[in-house]
């Protein structure tokens, strides 16, 4: 195959020869796939958070987030997963309101993560061994639903287009692990969109960890 430009005196110039394109070649065909994962099992599904009242103004800045997170702790495995935190993180999470100093819930975030021009509530949740747990919460006719659910020890956490991006270091210098998780409408989740071997990004901020 020829390729073909103009000089500048717009004459025809060759590009010379390019590979042609080759179709995939399956490997063992005749083996036997995997099997597909059971719908619901290891994703993110939405999931109201009992004992956290309505927010009828439709604006989940009005939902407590001390009574979020502690509801969303006791729920627990109820509500399909979540971090299991030691004893002394759930001690720090129920001092939160006399302790701030020692409380392990970051500052919240709010932004619109759907796309329908309404902020949704970002949790992180400090662990002593240097993990973040994240949560994000939306609100489904007032009540306040869990829409991710993840856990990492990221290097930064960013917001991209709608996108939570997560960088967590490597085994391999120079390296990063860079984690997106995107709005899905059909399963209404923060779904993990893509994960990938990055370059490490040397301006990063490390994320201040909490005494």
């Amino acid at each position: 195959m020829l390729l073909s430009g103009c000089t500048d005196r717009g004459e025809p110039l060759s590009a010379g020869h390019t590979p042609a394109a080759a179709a995939p070649v399956r490997l063992w065909p005749e083996r036997t796939p995997a099997p597909q994962p059971e719908r619901g099992k290891g994703e993110n599904l939405p999931a109201a958070v009992p004992g956290v009242p309505p927010v009828p103004s439709g604006d989940i800045r009005a939902a407590r987030l001390l009574t979020v997170v502690k509801a969303q702790t006791a729920a627990g495995s109820s509500l399909g997963g979540g971090p299991q935190f030691d004893s002394a993180t759930m001690r720090r999470i129920r001092a939160c309101a006399t302790q701030p100093a020692r409380c392990p819930v970051r500052t919240p975030q709010y932004r619109d993560l759907t796309g329908d021009g309404k902020a949704e509530l970002i949790v992180g949740i400090e662990t002593p061994d240097q993990s973040l747990a994240l949560w994000v919460f939306t609100l489904d006719h007032g009540r306040v639903t869990r829409i991710m659910d993840a856990g990492a020890t990221p290097l930064s956490v960013e917001i991209a287009n709608g996108d939570l991006i997560l960088r967590e270091p490597t085994g391999t210098p120079g390296y990063d692990t860079r984690t997106v998780y995107a709005w899905d409408p059909r399963t209404r989740t923060m779904a993990l969109r893509s994960m990938e071997f990055d370059q490490a990004d040397s301006a990063a901020p490390v994320p201040k960890r909490t005494p």
